[in-house]
């Protein structure tokens, strides 16, 4: 026993070790393994919630297509992503991974950038998850579609338990997220065998890969009719792109993670993988049991999901899986708080925001970024009542992300392509992609780009203009100010390696 303890707290010493050669000194506890790195990712992407919300989203622009082709293209694209992007936290494992990546790649303002960018998309993605959660539940209550505000509500009362737990410590935070990753496992596999072996409408193979738009023209702007049908497929993506969105937690957490350079690459990885194969049956079953094949009546439901599982099953399983999905999405709730407040409890550590003498706070006891926590989840409240809608919410979230992913892996890109600067390879990445390192880059750049166009367009036309005026304000701010002010990340002269947390 006493092995094992003095093997753990050397593997802590080296971790720590790596964090102080990065420019940080250990503050939070390290209390996570591989699988609860992973764990946390996995519960963020939750298969239950977007893919489950958004589920009546890709039905209404391109049919039972949008979840047969569309869920393994995004899939694919997305793990060039993920892979890109695990490669680079496998070199830098630190809280608030991307925006330091971007430093030590490009510089301070594509730091300060990378940073606002990515603590911009986690509150909106706390939004959206919260706010779909929310919009779910009431939906095993009521039929009946709620207002906006009602929505609202009931997602503040999911909220405050989530925050306590951040609050308490990343022990509790670990264990919920392990059990998240069983939650979801279990889940997909009873909805598949009950509307497998007990649905009442199996609809022919056929149907599966039928491309059956039945968005109302109210819907859609005049610049969609008589526009190739090529372009609601791709505005249907945004059912899987949205799902496949928060595995950058995985590199928030490094500082608490054990061996952070390996499990914190293979949980961005993972996190992806598994997913891509779960999410893919769910939702070919489900498309399998669209009640009589009535693609419209589904798709126009306001809870899809609940639809198809009411139509299928009788009243005790259906309620059961109602209850299963619910709290799966709660779960996806806590793991988002989580990586949400340490992104920007790193970017305060580097004194990089207003309030950031507050926002950097470690509580004594229990190793938190309290501060963080509260600050961002009331932030993720205030920007609902901004967009008044969830679909708004939730592009804003996977633009924002996926430019605060792909600023990294272009600079990587283009120092490996010069030979100038730092750029990964196997000698500086714990998780190499070798050779195939530039392929890979290119093609999760091209996608991001393709995704961001995409993804402003109407009917999120919003979304649009939210980004113009973000990008503004970022620009004025970085002129104006943070170009004198903000120093970047931390580096390896201002801290000694003295661990501050015992194991």
């Amino acid at each position: 026993m006493c092995a094992v303890v003095s093997d753990r707290q050397q593997i802590a010493d080296d971790d720590a070790r790596d964090l102080a050669r990065l420019g940080y000194a250990q503050q939070l506890f390290r209390e996570m393994g591989g699988f609860s790195n992973f764990a946390v990712s996995f519960s963020i992407i939750s298969i239950l919630t977007g893919a489950v919300l958004l589920f009546g989203y890709g039905l209404k622009f391109a049919g039972p297509i949008a979840n047969s082709i569309g869920w393994p293209l995004v899939s694919i694209m997305t793990l060039t992503v993920a892979a890109s992007m695990a490669e680079i936290a496998s070199a830098y494992p630190t809280a608030g991974g991307l925006y330091f990546w971007a430093f030590r790649l490009g510089g301070r303002g594509w730091a300060w950038t990378t940073a606002w960018l990515n603590m911009i998309g986690q509150v909106s993605i706390t939004a959206g998850i919260n706010i779909a959660a929310a919009i779910y539940i009431i939906g095993i209550f009521t039929r009946e579609p709620k207002s906006w505000w009602f929505q609202l509500g009931v997602m503040v009362l999911l909220l405050i338990p989530q925050v306590a737990i951040n609050l308490w410590g990343i022990r509790l935070t670990a264990r919920l997220s392990d059990l998240s990753v069983w939650w979801h496992i279990g889940g997909v596999l009873l909805i598949v065998l009950l509307l497998a072996f007990a649905g009442a409408h199996h609809n022919p193979a056929s149907f599966l890969f039928e491309f059956r738009p039945s968005v109302r023209p109210e819907e859609v702007s005049a610049l969609y009719r008589g526009a190739p049908l090529a372009l609601l497929f791709v505005l249907s993506l945004l059912q899987a792109q949205w799902t496949f969105t928060g595995y950058d937690a995985s590199a928030h957490l490094a500082e608490e993670t054990m061996m952070a350079r390996k499990n914190s690459a293979w949980g961005i990885v993972l996190s992806v993988a598994v997913s891509t194969v779960a999410g893919y049956a769910m939702l070919m079953v489900l498309t399998w049991c669209i009640p009589n094949g009535d693609v419209a009546a589904t798709a126009n439901d306001a809870y899809p999901v609940l639809q198809i599982v009411r139509g299928n099953l009788a009243s005790l399983p259906s309620q059961v899986v109602a209850i299963v999905i619910g709290v799966a999405m709660w779960l996806c709730g806590v793991a988002s708080v989580t990586s949400m407040a340490r992104m920007w409890y790193a970017f305060a550590r580097d004194d990089g925001m207003p309030g950031s003498r507050w926002l950097k706070r470690v509580s004594g006891r229990y190793h938190t970024p309290a501060a963080a926590i509260v600050v961002t989840s009331a932030l993720s409240v205030l920007l609902c009542v901004y967009a008044a809608a969830w679909a708004v919410v939730t592009s804003i979230s996977t633009i924002c992300l996926y430019l605060a992913y792909g600023i990294p892996i272009v600079l990587n890109l283009r120092n490996l392509r010069r030979r100038a600067g730092e750029f990964m390879t196997p000698e500086v990445a714990a998780w190499s992609l070798g050779r195939w390192s530039p392929v890979v880059n290119a093609v999760a750049i091209a996608w991001i780009a393709f995704i961001t166009i995409v993804f402003v367009l109407p009917p999120n036309e919003l979304v649009l203009w939210t980004m113009l005026v973000a990008a503004v304000l970022l620009i004025v701010v970085w002129v104006g100010r943070a170009r004198r002010t903000f120093r970047g990340p931390g580096m390896a002269e201002r801290v000694g390696f003295e661990p501050t947390v015992r194991y």
